[in-house]
């Protein structure tokens, strides 16, 4: 670890903290300008302080949920966006919390103009702190060892962000020992992609050996076994793999979760639901619900509700045909519910009868699950949860996902399941909501469970 590396962590936490410390500053003026004086009982010292700490835990929380704080970690733009979705909320739950104090509904001109300031504020911080940060920690030069043509999606991927990874060379497995070993030394770090498993293996031990940084793409047994229990029998370490996927107190913790959140979810979305449905009907006469066969928990069919984004009758053949982004079955009315996920609300209903949960992975269609499981057998182990509204998946990969990505992820939530991580995955989509593109922030590290980053 080089000495500017050992310190990369402080930055983050300073810069976090002097960021914090400027929106409660912001805050603490307004409160004390426009408010203190105005409430009915006002507050002494000590209780003003109380409101701004309450401010600035809020803030701390929402940037946290969102990767607000992951200065170096996601781009620019995408911790902006994090950045503003996040204080958009404390700023409106503060209105409401500033209106309860009051036993009134206060003036919301300061609390307007304040969101404004903070919008600003953050557009300097993202810029400054970004360039500060990438001259003083630079992309690294790494090399990748791959074992098959996989490694080039990989490698395409980690080439976008120009700012944090600078792959220099490329190497073959199939290459002498020695060699990629003296290459391995030549750089900060070593993707490795897609080789036998033994050679993984040596390799990984090489570089834990010469503290050399390692990117490996994980295969199936690989996510399973990182969501395995730490156990010792007498004194010899195993690893537990439960493969069961939820024990009972997490699905009925998750299913009471599931009913209270939908219901409140349904009350807040029945206007966005009502001008859906006219839209799609003024748009072509259709009918304005899409039925389909789903497989949810342990491969049970079901069918899934969704508001119709496509022309009627888009395969007209009866086999299922996979949607590209720039379909041209999708009706204009539909492109937009999709891009801001729109179309997916009428599945609340689904979740209502038990058919879905609000996170999960996304349910597929029997056709094409059968398909897929020619090529992945392992596509079938996603079934060990019931489907889900939005998923890992959804809110950390891209539109065109690959479908062993896609299985790759969900299975990290099974093995991974917290109730913490599907709240986490929750505020995710809303981002994704608001902020609709072909990226999602790729290293949303803020998702992962403690377990998962020890892993």
């Amino acid at each position: 670890m080089s000495k500017r590396d050992r310190y990369k962590r402080l930055i983050s936490v300073l810069s976090a903290f002097m960021l914090l410390a400027m929106l409660t500053a912001i805050f603490g003026f307004v409160w004390y300008r426009y408010y203190s004086a105005k409430i009915v009982l006002p507050f002494y010292r000590r209780g003003n302080w109380v409101l701004i700490a309450i401010y600035a835990i809020m803030v701390a929380v929402f940037f946290k949920a969102y990767g607000g704080f992951k200065l170096g970690y996601l781009k620019k733009t995408d911790m902006f966006y994090s950045q503003l979705i996040s204080i958009a909320c404390v700023d409106i739950i503060t209105y409401f919390l500033v209106s309860l104090i009051g036993r009134d509904f206060m003036g919301g001109m300061p609390i307007f103009f304040m969101t404004l300031a903070d919008f600003v504020f953050l557009a300097f911080w993202t810029f400054v702190s970004g360039k500060v940060y990438f001259m003083i920690y630079p992309p690294r030069r790494l090399m990748i060892l791959y074992g098959s043509h996989q490694a080039a999606a990989l490698v395409l991927k980690m080439s976008e962000r120009v700012d944090k990874y600078m792959i220099c060379e490329s190497v073959s497995v199939n290459e002498d020992t020695e060699k990629i070993q003296e290459l391995i030394l030549k750089y900060e770090g070593v993707i490795i992609c897609d080789i036998p498993a033994e050679m993984r293996n040596n390799y990984l031990k090489f570089c834990f050996e010469n503290s050399v940084r390692a990117y490996i793409a994980p295969k199936i047994s690989d996510i399973i076994i990182r969501g395995a229990d730490d156990i010792r029998l007498f004194d010899t370490p195993l690893l537990l793999c439960r493969n069961y996927g939820l024990d009972f107190e997490q699905r009925l913790i998750k299913r009471l979760f599931d009913i209270v959140f939908t219901l409140i979810t349904l009350v807040i979305a029945a206007p966005f639901m009502i001008v859906s449905a006219i839209a799609i009907k003024l748009c072509d006469g259709g009918p304005v619900l899409y039925r389909q066969t789903r497989l949810t928990l342990d491969g049970r069919e079901f069918q899934l509700y969704k508001f119709r984004s496509m022309i009627v009758n888009a395969e007209k053949e009866g086999k299922p045909q996979l949607c590209t982004d720039d379909d041209s079955r999708i009706t204009p009315v539909g492109r937009f519910l999709r891009k801001c996920r729109l179309d997916e609300l009428p599945q609340l209903f689904n979740i209502l009868k038990g058919d879905m949960s609000v996170v999960g992975p996304r349910p597929e269609r029997p056709e094409l699950a059968d398909e897929y499981k020619k090529d992945m057998p392992e596509f079938g182990y996603r079934l060990k949860v019931k489907a889900g509204l939005t998923g890992y998946a959804q809110v950390t990969g891209v539109y065109d996902t690959s479908p062993y990505d896609k299985l790759k992820m969900d299975l990290m939530y099974i093995e991974n399941y917290s109730f913490r991580m599907d709240l986490q995955i929750i505020l995710m989509t809303i981002k994704t909501m608001f902020f609709p593109g072909k990226t999602n922030a790729e290293t949303e590290e803020g998702i992962l469970t403690d377990q998962q980053k020890r892993g």
